[in-house]
């Protein structure tokens, strides 16, 4: 029987038997705990929480000297006791079950009629986000993602966790070494440590006020660049000795160096045409150069992967607004840079750049 009334000659014989669910109700009239709460403790897996925290307003009652958490996994199965705790808060780790209920329990033994019964109530699940999109940054990724999830059911959202493995650019393939990087009430996020070069995977649920988690958001993957704004480089007809441009200084292993433009070593060198249009012209062996659209681009962030054909060695012309895609081979391969021209002067050019360290990595941006 799940309550039962006892003379008093037999209630510690009864409290002593650990295997016995009664709840010894004596004559005190203990003040039951009031306003159970619970709130789930997502673990990455929808159908498995890491447990269950319960939360309920602590007794003023003298006589009170500790509560009892009991739960049972259906509507219609014996309550179970959990444990008993001096604190108005228990974990239960785990699968939590169906329902939990707590007594205010005395000295002697003796139990208070229960708390209100919660239930945890799978139907609060929500949506994951429908579209994810990642944003390379430098040595980071930037994720944002639609408010669908938020707005289906907003007095139920609580926040996103959002998480980021290993990928295999080869394969198109994310690792199964899921970790958590974070968590967060809007529907953007900034991973950042990440290593030049190093691709990764990315992925968002959402989690309800009682902390059901979601199915996951289709994973994206991005690889973190270097990249640097308002480079100013000058025509070699006006100041020779920074007119060329290095993504990858070999030799020194330095980013982005504005160098004389008669080296060697160079991906492009800045020249004026005798109608003062502004040109670009790839030096080095094996670097080409290819027009990323031909229509003015709003930002760096507008080019996101590199195309499959069209590049050049053949001088390309600098206009403002406009993006291009350089092809550069290392010694341990292709590797490639987005450009955005800014300005366009009468002597020189300042732009926006970006450059992949990953060889043979395509993204230098965004990915959907």
């Amino acid at each position: 029987m799940r309550r039962a009334a006892v003379i008093a000659g037999l209630a510690a014989a009864l409290a002593a038997c650990s295997n016995d669910n009664t709840v010894i109700t004596g004559p005190n009239n203990l003040t039951p705990p009031a306003n159970l709460t619970y709130q789930l403790e997502p673990s990455g897996d929808p159908t498995t929480p890491e447990g269950i925290l319960l939360r309920w307003d602590p007794t003023t009652d003298n006589n009170v000297t500790n509560y009892v958490v009991y739960s049972r996994s259906s509507s219609n199965a014996a309550w179970v006791r959990r444990a008993a705790t001096t604190s108005a808060s228990f974990e239960d780790r785990g699968t939590p079950d169906l329902q939990y209920e707590v007594t205010a329990q005395a000295q002697d033994g003796s139990e208070s009629q229960p708390s209100n019964v919660v239930t945890v109530d799978a139907s609060n699940q929500l949506d994951p986000p429908s579209q994810l999109v990642s944003f390379a940054l430098n040595e980071a990724v930037q994720l944002s993602w639609s408010t669908d999830a938020r707005l289906a059911a907003p007095a139920l959202f609580a926040y996103y966790r959002v998480y980021s493995t290993d990928y295999d650019l080869d394969t198109n393939l994310c690792s199964a070494n899921w970790v958590l990087e974070g968590t967060t009430v809007s529907e953007d996020f900034i991973v950042s440590g990440i290593p030049n070069g190093v691709p990764r995977c990315f992925t968002v649920s959402t989690i309800s006020v009682d902390g059901h988690e979601s199915d996951w958001a289709t994973p994206v993957a991005a690889t973190p660049r270097v990249d640097a704004h308002n480079e100013l480089v000058f025509a070699t007809q006006d100041h020779a000795d920074s007119s060329g441009f290095a993504f990858l200084l070999a030799s020194s292993g330095r980013f982005g160096v504005v160098l004389p433009g008669n080296r060697t070593d160079i991906d492009f060198r800045v020249d004026r045409h005798a109608d003062g249009s502004m040109w670009m012209t790839p030096v080095r062996t094996g670097s080409v150069v290819t027009l990323f659209d031909t229509q003015p681009i709003a930002d760096l962030t507008s080019i996101a992967l590199a195309p499959e054909s069209g590049f050049s060695a053949a001088a390309v012309q600098a206009r403002a607004g406009y993006g291009y895609v350089f092809q550069t081979t290392q010694a341990d391969g292709l590797h490639f840079a987005a450009m955005r021209v800014a300005f366009v002067g009468p002597t020189y050019v300042i732009f926006d750049w970006s450059y992949q360290t990953d060889p043979g990595n395509p993204m230098l941006l965004r990915v959907r």
